[in-house]
C-alpha cells in the first residue's frame, strides 16, 4: 500500500457466513482505487484501504447493497460529521492522543546515583550499584492523524439512502422480525400451501411446488447474479439456484421447494450463530452506563455519558458503574474491575488512582476527573482492538481461503461429471444422475470449511478480551501456541513496579514507633521510597506525628525534629558517620543488601532506633506462573537493566534465569540469539523501554494498565498485568488450534460422507443441503465453546 493510503471502516448488516464475507471482499476489492480489503463475518465489519478517491464511498455502498447486505460507515469522518450518532465508541482509529512525556523527575536533595527502583534513588540511602538511567521512560508519541482525508466518506454517503454515520451494529431483536426470518417464514408457508393444494390438484403439483420454490429462490437467485457480476460466480447462492432449477426441470419440484426452505433455515441458523459470536465482544459496550452525574458549579446534574468531556468532574455513587475512564479526585472505595481486566478481586483505590469505564464502584462515593471521551475509553478501545483483530487473518485462515477458491469449482466440475459421464458411458438414467449431480453442487459450498478458522479465532479473541488478554489478530493467536521461550522484564513485569517496606527491625522501641518516626520525616515527599514508608504507615494505621525543621542532606538522608527528638533517616553509610553500627546491625544490613533490598537506618539522638528494608517485590502470582511455564516445557529468562545483585535476588526467589545490567540493545541482541537457537520467543515488558526487544521477538507482550502504549505497541497486552496471563495466552492458543482442527474435520468429514452417499444413491438433495448448512452451524457452535470460561 502507498503512503497516501486511507482507511475507512464499515458495519455490514446481514453478513452471516464466510461465503458472504468472500463475496463482499471480492466485489469491493475489484473497485478502482481500492488497495486492500479486510472483512470479518464474526465482527460484522469491513475495513477498506484506498487511495482517497471521493467517489469510492458510494461505489462501495452500491456494490455491498447490490449483494443484498446493509452498510453503514464507522470511520472517524462519518462519526465526526454526525456527532449525534450513537455508536459503541469503538470505531475510531488512528487518533492522536497527544504526546505523553514521561520527563525524569528531579528529586532535590536525593542521591540518584545507585538506586534500582524505577530509576529513582532515595535521599542518602544505599542502593547498591544500579544504573537507573537504563530504565528511563522515554516520551512516547502516538503520532497525529489527519481526519481531513476521510471527509469524503460522509459526503458521499449522504447521496445514498440508508448510508450514514450511525453505527447500527449487528441485527438485534427476534429472528422473525429480520428480513431473513420473514423470508424463511414466507417460504415455509408457501411450501405448506403447495403441499395442501398439490394433493388436491395432483395434475398441477409440479407447477404449484415450482411457484412455492420461487418464493424463496428469487431473492437467492438475485444475490447469485449480483455476486457473479462482481467476481464470485461459484457462490452458494449460485449453486443453490442451479440445483433448485435443475430439480424442477427433472420433475423433482417438491424436493426443490423443500431444499430452498431448508437452505433459508440454514442461513437463519448461521445468522443466529454469527450473532452470538458478534455479541460476545459487543456486549462489553453495554457495561458503560448511559448517564453520568456531572459536577458543575457545586451542583450535580445527570447527562448522557457519551457527552462527557475530558477534564469534566463526575460523581460516582456507591454501587454505580463508572461512566468514564478517569482519575479519582477524592474518596476511597473498592472497585470491581472484572468487566474490564478480568480481575475477580475488587481493588482498593483512592485519590489519584486510575479507574475505568464500566467498572463498579463499591461502598463509598467518588469524585472522578474524566481522562478519556466515550469513544476513547478503555472498553471502547478493547472492542475496537478485538474487532480489528478479527479482520486480521491467521495463516491457517489464509490457506483455507486459497484452498476454497479451488475447492468449489472442483466440486462443480465433479457434479457436472457425475451428471454427464455415467449416462454417456454406461447408459445410466439421465434423470437419476443429473439429480445426483445437483446434490453434489449443494455439498460443494465451502462455507463450513471457510468459517472453521475465523469463527474459532473470533471466539478466542473475544474470550481473551473479557479476561483482560488482548491479542492482535489470528496470526498472533497462532504464534502463541508455538512459543518455546519467554523473556521477561523485571521492574513492573515480574515485580509490582514500586517499592514496599519488607522488613522493620526495631532497637529499644516497638516496630510501630520506628514506622511512625520514619513516616514523620518523609511526610510530604513524593519519592518512591518515601511513599513506600508512608504507605506502610497508612496500612498499619499509624498516628504519624508532625516533624519540625525537616530538611534533606544532599546525598545522605533527611533530618528533622519529632516530639523534641532529633532524627536522621539515612543510608547505612551516612548513618555510620553519626552513630557506629555494631556487628549485628552490619550483618543485618548486609543480608538485606544480598536480598536486593534498599536499607535505611533511623537514628535518634546518638543511637540506632531501627532499620527499614525496602524492595520492589515480585507480583503475587509470579513464582507459580513461572513454574507453570517451566513445567509446560517453556524456557523462562529475566532480561533487566537492574544491578546484578538485585536481579539475582529476585531471580532466586522466582526460580528464573537472570541476565542483568542490560541496555535496551542488549535485550534485543539476546532475543535474537535465542531465536537463532531455534526458540520461538515471546518478550514481556512495559511496551516503552523494551520496544526494541518486543519488536525483535516472535511475540511482543505489554503488561498492565490498558495504556495507549500497552494497547498499541505490542502484539498482545495483559490488562491486569498478571504473570500468569502469559501461560493463559499460550493455553488459549493451543485450545484454539485444537478447535480449528476439529472444525476442519467436521467440515470436510461431513461433506466427504455425503459426497460418497450421494454418488451411490443413499442420499439426495435434502441431506445434501443439510450437510452444507448443518456443517456450518456445527462448526460455528463448536467454535463458540471457546467463549466459555476455563476452569481454574
Amino acid at each position: 500500500m502507498t503512503e497516501a493510503t486511507q482507511q475507512d471502516r464499515y458495519r455490514i448488516g446481514g453478513m452471516d457466513c464466510a461465503s458472504c464475507a468472500q463475496k463482499i471482499d471480492t466485489a469491493v476489492r475489484r473497485l478502482p482505487g481500492v488497495e486492500d480489503v479486510s472483512v470479518s463475518v464474526t465482527a460484522g465489519t469491513m475495513t477498506v484501504h484506498h487511495n482517497g478517491d471521493a467517489t469510492l464511498a458510494p461505489a462501495i455502498a452500491k456494490r455491498v447493497t447490490g449483494l443484498g447486505y446493509q452498510i453503514a460507515p464507522i470511520s472517524p469522518a462519518a462519526l465526526k460529521a454526525e456527532p449525534e450518532a450513537k455508536t459503541c465508541g469503538c470505531c475510531h482509529h488512528d487518533h492522536d492522543h497527544g504526546s505523553h512525556d514521561h520527563d525524569d523527575h528531579d528529586h532535590a536533595g536525593h542521591d540518584h546515583s545507585d538506586h534500582d527502583l524505577a530509576g529513582h534513588d532515595h535521599a542518602g540511602h544505599d542502593h547498591s550499584d544500579h544504573d537507573h538511567a537504563r530504565h528511563g521512560h522515554a516520551g512516547h508519541d502516538h503520532g497525529s492523524h489527519d481526519h481531513a482525508g476521510h471527509d469524503h466518506a460522509h459526503d458521499a454517503a449522504d447521496e445514498i439512502p440508508g448510508l450514514h454515520g450511525h453505527d447500527h451494529g449487528p441485527m438485534t431483536g427476534p429472528w422473525w422480525k429480520s428480513a431473513k426470518g420473514r423470508l424463511t417464514i414466507l417460504s415455509g408457508l408457501a411450501l405448506a400451501v403447495a403441499w395442501g393444494i398439490g394433493h388436491l390438484f395432483p395434475v398441477y403439483e409440479e407447477w404449484i411446488f415450482a411457484a412455492a420454490m420461487l418464493v424463496g429462490l428469487v431473492p437467492i437467485a438475485r444475490r447469485a447474479i449480483m455476486a457473479a457480476l462482481v467476481g464470485t460466480p461459484f457462490s452458494i447462492e449460485m449453486l443453490m439456484t442451479i440445483a433448485a432449477v435443475g430439480a424442477v426441470i427433472i420433475g423433482a419440484g417438491e424436493e426443490a421447494a423443500t431444499v430452498v426452505f431448508l437452505f433459508l433455515i440454514g442461513e437463519l441458523l448461521e445468522g443466529v450463530a454469527a450473532g452470538r459470536a458478534r455479541a460476545s465482544i459487543q456486549s462489553l459496550s453495554t457495561l458503560v452506563p448511559k448517564t453520568a452525574l456531572l459536577e458543575e458549579g457545586g451542583k450535580t446534574r445527570e447527562v448522557p455519558a457519551e457527552e462527557l468531556a475530558v477534564g469534566a468532574t463526575i460523581l460516582v455513587r456507591p454501587g454505580d458503574r463508572i461512566p468514564a475512564d478517569g482519575t479519582i479526585l477524592s474518596g476511597e472505595s473498592s472497585i470491581d474491575e472484572a468487566p474490564v481486566t478480568g480481575e475477580s478481586t475488587p481493588v482498593r483505590k483512592g485519590t489519584d488512582a486510575t479507574v475505568y469505564a464500566g467498572t463498579v464502584n463499591g461502598e463509598a462515593a467518588l469524585r472522578v476527573s474524566v481522562t478519556a471521551a466515550a469513544a476513547d475509553n478503555t472498553i471502547a478501545r478493547v472492542i475496537k482492538l478485538v474487532e480489528e483483530a478479527q479482520e486480521s487473518k491467521a495463516p491457517t485462515e489464509r490457506f483455507i481461503d486459497r484452498f476454497s477458491r479451488y475447492y468449489t469449482p472442483g466440486v462443480v466440475a465433479v457434479g457436472a461429471l457425475v451428471a454427464i459421464v455415467p449416462p454417456l458411458l454406461i447408459g445410466g438414467a439421465w434423470g437419476e444422475w443429473i439429480y445426483k449431480g445437483l446434490a453434489i453442487l449443494l455439498i460443494g459450498c465451502p462455507c463450513a470449511l471457510v468459517i472453521s478458522t475465523p469463527a474459532a479465532i473470533a471466539a478466542s479473541l473475544s474470550s481473551g478480551a473479557r479476561r483482560g488478554l488482548l491479542l492482535k489478530g489470528g496470526a498472533v493467536l497462532e504464534s502463541f501456541g508455538k512459543v518455546t521461550a519467554v523473556a521477561f522484564d523485571k521492574t513492573g513485569t515480574l515485580t509490582e513496579g514500586k517499592p514496599v517496606v519488607t522488613d522493620v527491625v526495631a532497637y529499644g522501641r516497638p516496630e510501630a514507633e520506628v514506622i511512625q518516626l520514619a513516616a514523620a520525616l518523609e511526610t510530604g515527599s513524593s519519592h518512591p521510597l518515601a511513599k513506600a514508608i508512608l504507605d506502610r504507615a497508612a496500612k498499619d494505621g499509624a498516628d504519624v506525628p508532625p516533624a519540625e525543621d525537616a530538611k534533606a542532606l544532599g546525598g545522605k538522608g533527611v533530618t528533622g525534629t519529632v516530639e523534641g527528638n532529633e532524627l536522621l533517616l539515612a543510608s547505612p553509610k551516612a548513618a555510620a558517620e553519626r552513630v557506629p553500627l555494631d556487628d549485628e546491625q552490619s550483618k543485618r544490613i548486609s543480608a538485606f543488601n544480598d536480598e536486593g533490598k534498599t536499607v535505611s537506618v533511623l537514628v535518634t539522638g546518638n543511637a540506632v532506633a531501627g532499620i527499614l528494608a525496602m524492595r520492589d517485590e515480585p507480583r503475587p502470582d509470579a513464582a507459580a506462573s513461572l513454574k507453570a511455564l517451566t513445567d509446560a516445557g517453556v524456557r523462562t529468562v529475566m532480561l533487566t537493566g537492574d544491578n546484578r545483585r538485585t536481579a539475582e535476588a529476585i531471580g532466586r526467589q522466582l526460580g528464573i534465569e537472570v541476565r542483568a545490567e542490560l541496555l535496551p540493545e542488549d535485550k534485543q541482541r539476546i532475543v535474537g540469539e535465542m531465536k537463532e537457537q531455534g526458540l520461538n520467543v515471546a518478550k514481556v515488558g512495559d511496551g516503552i523501554n523494551d520496544a526494541p526487544a518486543l519488536a525483535a521477538a516472535d511475540v511482543g507482550i505489554a503488561m498492565g494498565g490498558g495504556t495507549d502504549v500497552a494497547l498499541e505497541t505490542a502484539d498482545a497486552a495483559s490488562l491486569h498485568g498478571r504473570v500468569g496471563d502469559i501461560a493463559e495466552m499460550i493455553a488459549l492458543s493451543k485450545r484454539t488450534m485444537a478447535n480449528i482442527t476439529q472444525n476442519i474435520t467436521i467440515a470436510i468429514g461431513l461433506k466427504g460422507v455425503f459426497l460418497v452417499t450421494t454418488i451411490i444413491g443413499i442420499t439426495g438433495l435434502w441431506p445434501a443441503i443439510l450437510a452444507d448448512t448443518g456443517a456450518t452451524v456445527l462448526v460455528t457452535m463448536n467454535a463458540l465453546r471457546l467463549l466459555a470460561p476455563t476452569k481454574g
